[in-house]
């Protein structure tokens, strides 16, 4: 079951691509990356983005462990900002 989010989160990338999280004071380590993609913003829903940053969001689907349980994590990075999310989580 997919539940969906929208917490912020800490995030440490190697060669673009994350490797650990933080989520709610825990510390994930990624163990693989199940899926990437790359969408453009609503932007007809939000403001422009800095003429120089483009509009769009990088998804990340991996599978990821606080310890010993494993699950599928969705991160979102909006390239406008920089930030990161967690958006869903499948457990």
């Amino acid at each position: 079951m997919a539940r969906v989010f929208g917490d912020p989160v800490e995030v440490w990338t190697s060669d673009g691509r994350p490797v650990r999280f933080v989520w709610r004071g825990r510390l994930y380590t990624v163990r693989r990356v199940l899926e990437h993609w790359v969408a453009t913003r609503d932007w007809w829903r939000e403001p422009p983005p800095a003429a120089d940053v483009p509009g769009e969001r990088e998804f990340w689907r991996v599978e990821a462990t606080p310890e010993r349980e494993t699950g599928v994590y969705e991160l979102r990075r909006d390239a406008a900002t920089g930030s990161w999310l967690l958006s869903r989580l499948w457990d």
